[in-house]
């Protein structure tokens, strides 16, 4: 049976091989349901909710890319997208956790339309590929500052007076969640070096070095085990919370979780943005930024795990880009995809994307849907770690984010900086995305100074309708906001 539903033999693989590549990636990104409720729970969302849809994202999204594409990928809250979810959208850009849920939501939403008509296929080949690199490495530089800020590695000075630390304390709780908006909206802050003088920030150091070196061992679920590594060193340290009540915490989680499901669609949450014609551009133009964002980390994952292994085919890859139907692997990868951010909305989580850490996973042999299925089961079982979301401290997380981000940074290598016709767009738009704390002013900037650079350079006919109307809508955003 399993046999004749995942052509198991068709793709040079076995039941055995599929089982084991399932168990390996489930192992390269478990560090997931620990890290999408530290990141998103500064929001004010109950971080024991978050645990639970987190994992129910993870579940659906993979099944669907195991079932229906059967394909060897892994679907779960993205990175970038937490990172964009909680500093961008509730700390820059002042809307309610319920309101980024509906944008979650709607993100989805229209991938499902633009994927189901090819229109998906069409803006991805209308951005220059020189752009989509920038992305990819902005939003790694973005992961990685906020990484070290969450590690506690960065003060920042307010005024030239007070210096306020974003330590481990701060983002554990999330009613200091105020003081860190009020402070990322301060333009008087100065980022300084910290002293390592204090438990949090001295075991956030020790948990990024402890991360550093499984990572260069390629130690597999290096990211995890750091986790659990250096949760335990804070146990003497006095950093790790262990006044846990087991028993009362997977109640807790089951009762946090009825909180935020469903909120992305409550009269908090999607249809409470739409009160002014400003605040509808901003929401265009973020679920805009975040849906190309999520589209361009898909199809990079895709196409450099899946091209070199055979997994798609140089013919797969030509029937995404041309074809019309859903023939093609990719296409079905990216339905599975798009289906999975818009239950990730429903559920209480972040944009979902197609986890990297698959590769892991694809190395042990993983070639079918049959290795998503049991990474599915292994997410399923991982419930049962619901009691130690509290215990889990920020110094155990924040390595992941610096260390994510720097292996974002290759990205940079595809760009030719000696033209400054490339170079000059390209840096805005990395740049700005972490200096801004925004994903989407990253783009905007970058296509608005890709245009202009064309028209110095009398290359018209390299501007495509696309940038044309992605770069007027993010001008008459920064209007309005000017005119306020």
């Amino acid at each position: 049976m399993l046999e004749h539903f995942f052509k198991l033999s068709e793709n040079n693989t076995s039941v055995r091989t599929e089982i084991t590549s399932g168990l390996t990636t489930f192992i390269a990104m478990g560090y997931i349901i620990f890290l999408n409720p530290a990141v998103l729970s500064m929001t004010g969302m109950p971080s024991q909710g978050v645990f639970l849809a987190t994992i129910l994202t993870i579940v659906t999204g993979t099944l669907i890319t195991g079932l229906f594409a059967n394909l060897p990928y892994a679907i779960g809250p993205s990175i970038g997208m937490q990172a964009m979810f909680t500093y961008t959208i509730v700390f820059g850009l002042g809307f309610t956790w319920q309101q980024a849920l509906g944008m979650v939501f709607l993100v989805g939403l229209v991938d499902v339309v633009i994927t189901l008509t090819k229109l998906r296929a069409s803006i991805v080949k209308a951005i220059p590929v020189q752009l989509k690199h920038a992305i990819a490495a902005g939003i790694g530089l973005f992961i990685a500052y906020i990484g070290l800020k969450n590690a506690g590695f960065i003060n920042f000075i307010v005024g030239g007076e007070n210096i306020v630390t974003l330590n481990n304390h701060a983002f554990n709780q999330a009613d200091k969640a105020g003081q860190i908006n009020t402070l990322l909206a301060n333009g008087g802050t100065t980022p300084t070096l910290a002293n390592f003088n204090t438990a949090p920030v001295l075991l956030a150091l020790i948990g990024f070095l402890i991360l550093v070196v499984l990572v260069i061992k390629k130690v597999r679920g290096a990211y995890l085990l750091s986790v659990v590594i250096t949760t335990v060193i804070g146990i003497p340290m006095g950093v790790t919370n262990l006044n846990i009540d087991i028993a009362n915490s997977f109640s807790m989680t089951f009762h946090d979780f009825q909180t935020v499901f469903g909120a992305a669609l409550g009269a908090d949450g999607l249809w409470s943005m739409f009160t002014t014609p400003k605040q509808i551009l901003v929401v265009i133009l973020t679920v805009f930024s975040m849906g190309l964002s999520g589209l361009f980390d898909a199809i990079g994952t895709f196409i450099g795990t899946g091209m070199t292994t055979g997994i798609f085919s140089k013919k797969d890859q030509k029937e995404f880009e041309e074809g019309k139907g859903f023939k093609s692997k990719m296409d079905r990868g990216l339905v599975a995809d798009t289906f999975a951010t818009m239950l990730a909305g429903i559920y209480g989580s972040s944009n979902t994307t197609t986890f990297i850490e698959s590769a892991a996973g694809i190395n042990a042999g993983g070639r079918t849907g049959l290795t998503s299925v049991v990474v599915a089961i292994g997410f399923i079982f991982s419930i049962v770690a619901a009691p130690l979301v509290g215990v889990v401290p920020s110094a155990a997380t924040a390595p992941i984010l610096i260390v994510v981000g720097i292996s974002m940074m290759n990205e940079f290598k595809a760009i030719d900086w000696n033209d400054l016709e490339v170079a000059i767009p390209a840096f805005f738009t990395s740049a700005f995305m972490a200096l801004s704390y925004s994903i989407s002013y990253g783009i905007a900037a970058g296509f608005i100074l890709f245009i202009v650079v064309k028209l110095a350079r009398h290359k018209r006919y390299e501007i495509t309708p696309v940038l044309w109307v992605i770069a007027l809508l993010f001008m008459l955003n920064f209007v309005a906001m000017a005119i306020g």
